[in-house]
């Protein structure tokens, strides 16, 4: 079995007195819907956090707002004229608004953790992470799925060279989202400028592959059929080339029967029945990887050739919850002391190969992401 828990407890009593005597961070969570309360939740379950308030101009808030024990206000202007304006947010509205809202927050001076994906177009996102008003302030995406303990074990082997040279990789996302997550008040999914499973869920993926394997530069992608005969797109098949060399080819729908996704191989989220099926393996010369089962793949003592024994080894993981991880790292960053896990320009190159798979089912062509960056 393999172990990819390489945390080293900090044993200085100094610096864990200095660290319980600063000020708790006060987070504000703006928007209440899906993921909201999870993000809520999670600074409610952090020590060195405070839920100040929850921001949402709609009815559906005040039950959210109660039940949290928080006051409730239905605009950012309100919040930064109150007595409960808060050193951090979390931004968690739908895909089209994230961009305006963040700025709103970083002008007042307030350290922003915007969900996935930091805006719905390139340009807006190229805009926000310049902004001058972000200075000496902190804006974090919310790629939580770097602080998974699948992703993270799989990063520890890499890290180690444990699988040689990687050369490969094939991924699959694949679910039945059922009607009702199409409906008000997220209609706003049916569409292609601010919904869609490449801009919802793909750049999940396509996150966790850069973070482990580096940029991706080039993409081809044929769009699947559409079922719903909504204007957003439905899946692709796509083939990847990243920087190193390595290739790799990913499946995607949200429209298929199937226990080959994120949230069924690791039961990440709570509402979807976990399968422990693989959704990724990563392909190396000495050994391959798959995350979902965790499973590390490698020829016994006479070495690698396919007329060898190859066995399969347990990857043991350290169980966590990310969305907690992430708060305790976004208060960790608020207060100087680490530096972002998945930064303003990670969410945006990870926005920009999203754009490039688009672009390449429009033109059914394949799409270099150097020729969307110098545009």
């Amino acid at each position: 079995m393999i172990s990819s828990d390489t945390t080293k407890p900090n044993s200085d009593p100094y610096i864990k007195t200095i660290a319980m005597s600063c000020p708790k961070i006060k987070i504000a969570i703006i928007g209440t819907g899906l993921i909201g309360p999870r993000h809520a939740q999670a600074v409610q379950e952090e020590d060195e956090a405070e839920l100040t308030c929850i921001v949402d101009p709609s009815p559906a808030a005040e039950a959210v707002a109660v039940r949290l024990g928080v006051p409730l206000y239905r605009t950012i202007r309100n919040l930064i004229n109150s007595n409960d304006r808060p050193d951090a947010a979390i931004v968690c509205t739908p895909n089209h608004t994230h961009v305006a809202l963040s700025e709103e927050l970083l002008d007042h001076g307030i350290h922003v953790l915007v969900e996935k994906p930091i805006s719905t177009d390139i340009v807006s996102g190229q805009k926000l992470i310049s902004r001058p008003a972000r200075q000496n302030l902190h804006l974090l995406v919310g790629h939580h799925r770097r602080f998974n303990p699948y992703v993270r074990a799989a990063k520890s082997l890499l890290e180690a060279k444990s699988l040689g040279r990687v050369i490969a990789i094939c991924g699959i996302w694949g679910v039945f989202k059922p009607a009702s997550y199409f409906e008000e008040p997220t209609t706003w999914r049916r569409y292609a400028a601010s919904g869609g499973v490449i801009l919802i869920n793909l750049i999940h993926e396509v996150d966790i592959l850069q973070y482990l394997l580096g940029p991706i530069i080039r993409v081809h992608a044929e769009g699947t059929i559409n079922q719903r005969n909504f204007e957003a797109e439905e899946g692709a098949a796509i083939i990847l080339r990243f920087a190193s060399g390595v290739v790799g080819t990913f499946i995607l729908s949200d429209a298929v029967t199937s226990p080959w996704s994120f949230e069924h191989g690791t039961g990440e989220n709570p509402t979807i029945p976990r399968s422990g099926e693989a959704f990724l393996r990563i392909l190396g010369s000495d050994a391959s990887v798959s995350l979902g089962d965790m499973k590390r793949w490698s020829y016994d003592e006479a070495g690698p050739s396919w007329t060898n024994i190859i066995q399969a080894e347990d990857v043991i993981i350290k169980p966590d919850v990310p969305f907690k991880l992430q708060v305790k790292h976004f208060v960790n960053v608020v207060r100087g002391e680490e530096k972002p896990v998945c930064s303003a320009e990670d969410g945006l190159r990870a926005l920009i190969v999203c754009e490039a798979i688009k672009r390449s089912i429009t033109l059914g062509k394949p799409i270099n992401i150097s020729d969307i960056t110098n545009t």
